[in-house]
């Protein structure tokens, strides 16, 4: 069995980073397993325990960090986020190809740790900044203050897309997410061809 590729989806806060994975996910022909991170952040309404995250508590997170459980991690806004390398790893050797919906701080650690062979980044940009603002303004979720912080760390992050294998514009979600999956299926193409070689 052929190991999987990891594909990395990124971009900053407010992006739609969750609505174009879910969309990319029903494309059950990409063989693709969404790794599920660990937050410290409270559970928004209509998110599931195990699905959208690991809820837990500041300790356990501080264990899983000093156990060196992650693949990567970050905090921001008072809030810890991580990435578990037993599961990701895990279904890499299944075979399946692993997408992690992660922010770019995140992303960095992951791209320092894995052989770029066997790694595939995507980054999700908004049509403009005025867009990207309205959109996390209008989550209505979180207060001014924390707004305002994800406003200037989305500023910052942007400019780091030229990193990343491919910059994609999230001006709707279809399209994009159509230009997604033509990205992926020819990724796995190709490293299934080298694999036969």
């Amino acid at each position: 069995m052929n190991k999987g590729l990891l594909v990395i989806l990124s971009g900053p806060s407010g992006v739609g980073k969750g609505t174009v994975r879910e969309s990319i996910m029903a494309h059950r022909e990409l063989n693709l397993a969404y790794s599920v991170s660990m937050t410290t952040r409270p559970m928004r309404p209509g998110e599931v325990e195990g699905r959208d995250y690991y809820f837990v508590d500041d300790a356990t997170f501080k264990k899983a960090v000093k156990d060196k459980l992650f693949l990567e991690h970050t905090s921001f806004v008072k809030h810890n986020y991580g990435t578990l390398k037993s599961e990701v790893f895990s279904l890499l050797e299944q075979g399946k190809n692993v997408l992690l919906e992660i922010e770019v701080n995140g992303a960095h650690q992951v791209m320092n740790e894995i052989n770029r062979d066997d790694l595939l980044t995507i980054f999700l940009l908004p049509p403009s900044y005025d867009e990207l603002e309205n959109r996390i303004r209008h989550r209505s979720t979180e207060p001014e203050p924390v707004i305002e912080k994800r406003l200037a760390k989305a500023k910052l992050e942007m400019e780091m897309a030229r990193g990343y294998n491919y910059q994609v514009v999230n001006d709707d979600v279809t399209r994009v997410s159509q230009e997604i999956v033509s990205i992926l299926q020819k990724a796995f193409q190709e490293r299934a061809t080298l694999t036969t070689l």
